[in-house]
Parts: structure tokens; C-alpha cells; sequence
């Protein structure tokens, strides 16, 4: 982590010091629906809001990496010091792989909750999330970090950038390169191209233009053709009379696989009822379901903001 993902391993680190959790932010439809089948949906990045968040990082990416970038020169140095001719290898798969990041790379999205945000959330983000029912879950973060691979998806913390500052976070990955050439080599010449690759990959699908600094995103990524999963199933769903492909990630634990915390009740700390006009019908129709589903606690899960909806959003 700290030689090849150097912001993720400062992001993760900062994090769980300050023992802060994710939250999520969506519609009470989405949210009751989410509920009810006991699953996380993860969607194609060509489908997103605003699928040009990915080409921001892939231009950047790309303008890092061009000939004359001194980040793209020191990279190569680092890379070929340890076997001759890696450096062309991690391009010839990255750029092999980049039709993909639009075809088959599924994420979901989640924000970081803080503490001073734990009353209620964060404005901005029910604004642009919660329509006229807004609805957030707090989630427990000690499975976003678990080191099972068996969902075959990671947690990605999002750089917010210009490619002036990609440039910078490729001269230190290559600096860390350097400085520990000897454990690279240790792990070989396979086990490093894949680990430069996934660098890339993640900067590409996990940069966004600095002005959305504010809403603190992580996001859960999954490409099938890389990496499959037993407990993560393909779909076709119609979602905005658009019909498309779907990850679905079972919220059930697979212990023999080391995937625990997944199950609803330990995953789910807190349900926020956001800015809605029948906030009272919305938490009943929750607390309802928690109670099918089981849940213990309801009175402490459930919390109503307070937010009042705007008669725009009516």
C-alpha cells in the first residue's frame, strides 16, 4: 500500500484515526428497495451522473503519462531498474485495459461521514442525492478495509485533481519504487506490473476535479473481466427506462472467506431521514422493514434530521 497506493494508505490511515464512518446518500425509494433485497447494487461508470468525472482522471492520467512528463520519465527509470523493460509492460496493459473503464467497471459511492456532520449530513450532499426523499445509511467502515478478496471489489479513496497534481502522486509512487527496490523485486516481476497497473487503473476511475473536494468520496470498484466473485452476480436491470448491466453484492457474511460484517443489521450503523415532505411516513415505512428483517435496537437506528424540504424540491 504504502509504495504502490501511497494516497489510499494516507487516506485509509487518516481515517480510521479519526474513527469516522461512510455514509450513503439516496432517494427513500432506492434506499426501501435497497432494504428490502438485502443488496448493494454497483452500476457501469459509463452510465453515472456525470460520466465525464472518469474522463477527467483519464485525461489527467494520460497528460501525466505523455513522453515528455517528468513523472512518466522517473516512473519508467524506477520500473525498468528493477527488470529491464517493465515500464512498457504496465503501459501496454494499462492501455489495453482502457476501453474497459466504461464497458466493465461497476462502482457505487459513498462519502465519509464526520463527526460534526452526524446531526445532519451533509447539505450539500442531500441536495444533490436525496431528491424529494432523501434517505442516508451510515455504515460501519471495518468492512470496506477487510483484506478478503472474496467480493473481487475494492474501496478506493477519490483524489480530487488537476494533472498537475496526478503528476505529483506518479513521482512519488516512482520515488517509493526506488527507495525500496529490493522488496519490488522480491515480489517479481509479475506481482509488480499488476501492482503499477492497478495504480493507474484506480487514479483513472478514482479522480475528480478538485471542485468536489467537499463531498469526500470513496468508491467501491469491481471489474468482472479482471477479477470475479463467487458472492457478486451480473444483472440486467432497468433503472431510468435505461435498460443495463448491474453488480449485485449480496449483504449476507461468507466467514469461510473471511468476509464478516457484511450482514444488514452489523453493517448498517444509522438511517438518516433527510429532507422530505412525509418524513414520519418514511421512517415508519424503514422501520417497518428493519423489523421484518429482524433488526434490533430500532429506536437508535432509525433518526429523522429535521431538514426541511424546499419548495423547489417539491
Amino acid at each position: 500500500m504504502d509504495i504502490f497506493f501511497p494516497y489510499a494508505a494516507k487516506k485509509r490511515f487518516e481515517f480510521q484515526g479519526a474513527q469516522r464512518s461512510f455514509i450513503y446518500y439516496t432517494t427513500a425509494a432506492t434506499a426501501l428497495k435497497a432494504l428490502q433485497s438485502r443488496e448493494i447494487w454497483m452500476r457501469l461508470t459509463g452510465v453515472m451522473n456525470d460520466h465525464s468525472e472518469v474522463q477527467h482522471g483519464l485525461s489527467g492520467l494520460s497528460t501525466a503519462l505523455s513522453p515528455s512528463s517528468s513523472a512518466c520519465q522517473q516512473l519508467a527509470d524506477s520500473l525498468n531498474g528493477c527488470f529491464q523493460g517493465l515500464y512498457q509492460e504496465v503501459r501496454n496493459q494499462f492501455e489495453q485495459w482502457v476501453p474497459s473503464i466504461f464497458s466493465d467497471t461497476f462502482i457505487t459511492c459513498i462519502s465519509e461521514h464526520y463527526r460534526e456532520d452526524r446531526d445532519y449530513g451533509k447539505l450539500s450532499m442531500w441536495r444533490a442525492y436525496g431528491g424529494n426523499a432523501g434517505v442516508a445509511f451510515v455504515l460501519r467502515p471495518n468492512i470496506f478495509f477487510s483484506e478478503t478478496q472474496a467480493l473481487a471489489a475494492y474501496t478506493v479513496p477519490v483524489l480530487y485533481a488537476n494533472p498537475e497534481v496526478i503528476q505529483a502522486t506518479l513521482l512519488e509512487i516512482a520515488q517509493n519504487i526506488l527507495n525500496n527496490t529490493a522488496y519490488v523485486q522480491h515480489i517479481g516481476r509479475d506481482g509488480a506490473r499488476d501492482a503499477v497497473f492497478h495504480a493507474l487503473r484506480f487514479i483513472a476511475i478514482c479522480t475528480k476535479h478538485p471542485a468536489f473536494k467537499e463531498e469526500q468520496e470513496w468508491r467501491i470498484v469491481s471489474s468482472p473481466s479482471l477479477q470475479q466473485s463467487n458472492y457478486v452476480k451480473q444483472y440486467q436491470e432497468v433503472i431510468g427506462e435505461i435498460p443495463q448491466p448491474v453488480l449485485k453484492i449480496e449483504l449476507k457474511d461468507q466467514p469461510d472467506e473471511g468476509l464478516i460484517g457484511l450482514q444488514l443489521e452489523d453493517f448498517i450503523e444509522e438511517i438518516l431521514i433527510g429532507p422530505c415532505e412525509y418524513p414520519s411516513i418514511v421512517a415508519r415505512s424503514i422501520f417497518h422493514e428493519l423489523l421484518q428483517g429482524g433488526f434490533r435496537s430500532l429506536a437508535t437506528r432509525i433518526r429523522s434530521t429535521g431538514i426541511p424540504l424546499r419548495l423547489s424540491q417539491r
